[in-house]
């Protein structure tokens, strides 16, 4: 399969596969860049996930089992504490995806543009 052909913002060309006859990959292909625009402004607005609902119920458990004296505050502290650093985890995944998704995007948006400048300048 053929390497896409774009070149991204830093400079190296893109390493997806091609597809289609414009020699390029779905994040660079122009009649994609509505719907990029779409994913990327609803970019970390979307439901929890499984995983934020669970840490939530997790918490919500420990809670009550401490307020009813099953686990002692100590132990509930740790727990809340690995809790927390699971969720910034969660966090900066999140943040990791819609970054990615904005960089297709800008590529993309910079693909038109450097198309438009050779058309103009020919």
């Amino acid at each position: 399969m053929a390497q896409c052909t774009a070149i991204k913002r830093n400079g190296d060309r893109c390493t997806l596969p091609a597809v289609g006859k414009q020699g390029v990959c779905w994040a660079h292909d122009p009649k994609n860049a509505e719907q990029r625009r779409r994913r990327a402004s609803k970019g970390g607005r979307g439901k929890p996930s499984s995983e934020i609902r669970g840490v939530k119920t997790q918490l919500q458990e420990l809670t009550d089992r401490v307020l009813s004296g099953v686990v002692e505050r100590a132990d509930a502290a740790v727990c809340g504490q690995l809790l927390n650093v699971k969720l910034r985890a969660l966090e900066q995944e999140r943040r990791w995806r819609e970054i990615e998704e904005l960089e297709a995007c800008l590529e993309a948006v910079e693909g038109v543009l450097k198309g438009r400048e050779k058309r103009t300048s020919a």
